[in-house]
């Protein structure tokens, strides 16, 4: 086959939507940091344009998922499998969904992380958000990867790369346990609603990390299968 069919049969390759895709999940986790911000000063009116800002990021990639989704072709000359990018899509995507809940749900009742706990929750925050960054790091490489043939250096940098992620989640469910037990020790002292919705706002912020690292994870069965 010539050259010029080669780049014909895969001029409409997924990885830059789906790398695309990941760009737009991480710019949505990183509204949150803005978004908590303005929370600790009780700034709701600035909380709520960061929330509508991280609401539209996460629009834009539920479209472009959806997009990839009915035009991701099956035909014989995929260079990955279709499912495989598919989970990773989906894997992708559930990251934004669940900066958004976090929003939304910290903006609805005007929940107060209580003033000794904010910066921890913002150290945790960051690392989890961390995640998500590693995790389009490695996406990113699909691209190098598949010019290689999924093979010698590249793949060993990818491998690299998710095993830092695998790393930076460790270091989350650490904080998380640690910014769990802080604040059991205030809860006589807090409204006993807040108290069950700030530990479920630790849980999904948790999310972030443990959704990058099954990001990775699928990364790892594509590289597997190669």
């Amino acid at each position: 086959m010539a050259r010029n069919s080669i780049i014909g049969v895969f001029a409409k390759s997924p990885i830059k939507p789906l790398e695309k895709h990941i760009k737009l999940v991480v710019k949505c986790s990183n509204q949150l940091i803005p978004f908590f911000t303005a929370c600790y000063e009780q700034n709701w009116s600035e909380a709520a344009k960061v929330r509508r800002k991280l609401s539209k990021l996460e629009q834009d990639a539920d479209s472009l998922k959806r997009q990839l989704r009915l035009e991701l072709p099956g035909g014989l000359f995929m260079p990955v499998d279709r499912a495989d990018l598919l989970e990773l899509l989906t894997q992708q995507d559930k990251i934004a969904n669940r900066a958004k809940d976090i929003a939304g749900r910290v903006l609805g009742r005007k929940l107060e992380i209580p003033t000794s706990l904010q910066d921890q929750f913002s150290k945790y925050l960051e690392r989890c958000i961390d995640a998500t960054e590693k995790a389009a790091e490695a996406i990113n490489e699909l691209d190098d990867l598949l010019e290689t043939g999924f093979r010698g250096r590249e793949v060993v940098l990818v491998e690299k790369m998710i095993n830092q992620l695998d790393e930076i989640e460790d270091d989350t469910d650490d904080m998380q346990i640690a910014l769990r037990k802080d604040l059991l020790a205030l809860e006589r002292e807090l409204n006993p609603v807040d108290v069950m919705f700030l530990y479920q706002i630790i849980d999904w912020v948790g999310d972030l990390a443990d959704l990058a690292e099954r990001v990775g994870a699928r990364l790892e069965i594509l590289l597997a299968r190669k």
